[in-house]
C-alpha cells in the first residue's frame, strides 16, 4: 500500500492506471467529497452451414425494441420461407450450446410440408419465442440457478412478440436471433470451444454449453465499464469496454451458508477508513459486548467502542484503524444480502491457492489501489484528494458521481486473466443443477423471479 501511493504521489502511475478507464470524459463540476462522521450500524458438429453463417458468435448491434411499444402478439403469421429459415436455425442451434429437439423440430417440419396454416403460424411463433426465451433469458430454470439473483434487463428490453415481428417484419430470422447473443467476448470464446470440441467428450461440452448459458443468464451487454468478479477464479477485473484494465486478487465466501452470492449492483461510493458495526453474533454470542463494557481499555486499544441503549441493547462499532476489519475502504453496494468489496488487515490470506475463506463478502487484493483508483474515475474525488482521503485515518465517504456497475458471477470454464480458456474448481457446487437441468427437458413457462433465499451476510472478521 504504501509503494502505491508513493507512486500515486508523482502522478505517473496514476496517469497510466485510469488513462483508458477514464474514456477521455469532460470535467463537470463536482463537490468535495463527503465527510460522514462514524456510520451507524465457430459451428458446432452437425451445424448447418447457412445457420453458422447468419449466426455469428457475438452481434454489436442490440436487437432492439421500444419499451412504451403495446406488446406484439405471440402468434404472427409466417411465409413458408420464413418458416424454412426458422427449421435452418433450429437444426444448427447446437452451435450456440442449445438442443434442436427442444424447440419441435419435427412436428414443425411436418406443418411446414402441409403449406401455410394457421398451425403453421402457430408451430413456427412457438418455436421461435421459445429460442427467444433460451437465447436472451437462457435455458436454465431458476430452481437450478442457486444462489443467483441478477436481474436480467433483456426480457423487457427485447420482448418476445416484439422479437417476432422484427424477424418477420424484415424476414432475417436468423439474423434476429443472433442479436440476443452476450457481447462479452468470454461467450464467443466459449462457443468456439464447444465447436472445437467433439462429440465424444461429453462431459466438456456439457460444461462448455453450461457456462455458455451462464452468460444468458447476465444482461446481453454489461455496459462500458464495470467491475466484475469470477467466484471461482478468485479474482477481480476492473473493466472498460470488455477490456481488462486492473486485476486483483479476491478472497471469497465459505462454502455453505456464508458462500458469496451472484449479483449485479451498483457502486454508489467509496468508503475509506470504514468503521465495522459489529454483527450480534458476536457483540451478544460471543460476549464482546460485555467484554468491552467490562474493560473499556482493552476496548480502545482494539478499535472498539460500546453502546448500551436504553432498552439494554449493546452495540459494538470498532473505530477506524489498521486492525479494522474491513481493512482501509469497502465500496459502497447496496443490496439486501449485505455484500460488497472491502480490505482486510489479513492480506496474507491472498497468498493461499484457495481463497474460500469469508463470511460472504468479497475481499480484495490491494484495495486502496482499487478505492483511489473507482474514486478518481467514477469523478468523486480528485487524485490528490484521495490520497489525502485515504491517509487521513478518519472515516470518509466519497459518492461517484458516475456509478459503477458490479457483477458477482460463477463460472467454472471460462477465460482467465491471462485470456487463456480454463476450468475453475466447483467450489459451492453450484455446476450439478446446472448440468442436471441440460438432460431434462426444455422447462416451458419460466418464472423470471430467484427462487433462492436471501441470506444476509454478517460483515467479514478480521481472522478467518
Amino acid at each position: 500500500m504504501t509503494s502505491f501511493l508513493g507512486r500515486l504521489a508523482g502522478g505517473a502511475a496514476m496517469a497510466a492506471l485510469v488513462a483508458t478507464a477514464t474514456l477521455a470524459q469532460n470535467a463537470s463540476p463536482r463537490p468535495a467529497p463527503a465527510q460522514a462522521p462514524a456510520p451507524a450500524p465457430a459451428p458446432a458438429p452437425n451445424a448447418s452451414d447457412a445457420f453458422t453463417k447468419a449466426f455469428p458468435g457475438a452481434v454489436a448491434d442490440p436487437a432492439t425494441a421500444q419499451p412504451a411499444a403495446p406488446a406484439a402478439p405471440l402468434v404472427q403469421a409466417w411465409t413458408l420461407a420464413q418458416a424454412k429459415a426458422l427449421v435452418a436455425v433450429i437444426e444448427g442451434i447446437g452451435a450456440e450450446g442449445l438442443d434442436p429437439k427442444d424447440y419441435d423440430l419435427a412436428p414443425l417440419k411436418v406443418a411446414l410440408a402441409s403449406g401455410p396454416s394457421d398451425e403453421l403460424n402457430r408451430m413456427a411463433s412457438q418455436s421461435f419465442v421459445w429460442l427467444v426465451e433460451d437465447l436472451r433469458d437462457g435455458r436454465t430454470p431458476m430452481d437450478a440457478r442457486e444462489q443467483w439473483f441478477v436481474v436480467d434487463p433483456d426480457r423487457d428490453a427485447n420482448p418476445s412478440g416484439t422479437v417476432l415481428a422484427q424477424a418477420l417484419q424484415t424476414g432475417d430470422i436468423a439474423g434476429t436471433l443472433a442479436k440476443l447473443a452476450p457481447t462479452h467476448p468470454d461467450y464467443a470464446k466459449l462457443k468456439a470451444e464447444l465447436a472445437a470440441t467433439s462429440d465424444g467428450q461429453v462431459s466438456k461440452r456439457k460444461l462448455i454449453r453450461a457456462n455458455m448459458d451462464r452468460w444468458r443468464w447476465l444482461a446481453r451487454d454489461l455496459g462500458p465499464q464495470y467491475l466484475i468478479t469470477n467466484v471461482p477464479e478468485f479474482q477481480l477485473r476492473l473493466t472498460v469496454k470488455n477490456k481488462i484494465i486492473k486485476t486483483y486478487r479476491t478472497i471469497v465466501g465459505k462454502p455453505g451458508r456464508t458462500a458469496t452470492p451472484q449479483l449485479a449492483e451498483v457502486v454508489e461510493g467509496v468508503v475509506f477508513n470504514p468503521t465495522w458495526t459489529v454483527p450480534q453474533s458476536i457483540v451478544k454470542g460471543e460476549g464482546l459486548g460485555a467484554k468491552v463494557l467490562a474493560n473499556p481499555a482493552w476496548g480502545k486499544r482494539n478499535g472498539y467502542v460500546a453502546t448500551r441503549g436504553a432498552n439494554g441493547y449493546v452495540s459494538v462499532v470498532q473505530q477506524p484503524g489498521p486492525g479494522n476489519s474491513l481493512g482501509q475502504m469497502k465500496l459502497e453496494m447496496p443490496n439486501e444480502h449485505a455484500i460488497f468489496f472491502h480490505d482486510t488487515p489479513s492480506r496474507h490470506l491472498f497468498a493461499n491457492e484457495f481463497r474460500a475463506l469469508s463470511h460472504g463478502c468479497v475481499r480484495t487484493e490491494r484495495a486502496l489501489e482499487l478505492a483511489i483508483t473507482m474514486a478518481i474515475v467514477g469523478k468523486g474525488a480528485t487524485r490528490d484528494e484521495a490520497v489525502a482521503i485515504s491517509t487521513g485515518g478518519k472515516y470518509t465517504k466519497v459518492a461517484l458521481q458516475k456509478p459503477w456497475a458490479a457483477y458477482i458471477t460463477y463460472f467454472t470454464m471460462a477465460t482467465d486473466i491471462n485470456g487463456q480458456m480454463a476450468t475453475f474448481k466447483d467450489i459451492y457446487g453450484r455446476d450439478t443443477k446446472v448440468l442436471a437441468s441440460l438432460d431434462q427437458p426444455r422447462v416451458r413457462n419460466r418464472s423470471a423471479v430467484p427462487t433462492d433465499e436471501v441470506i444476509v451476510i454478517e460483515d467479514d472478521l478480521q481472522d478467518t
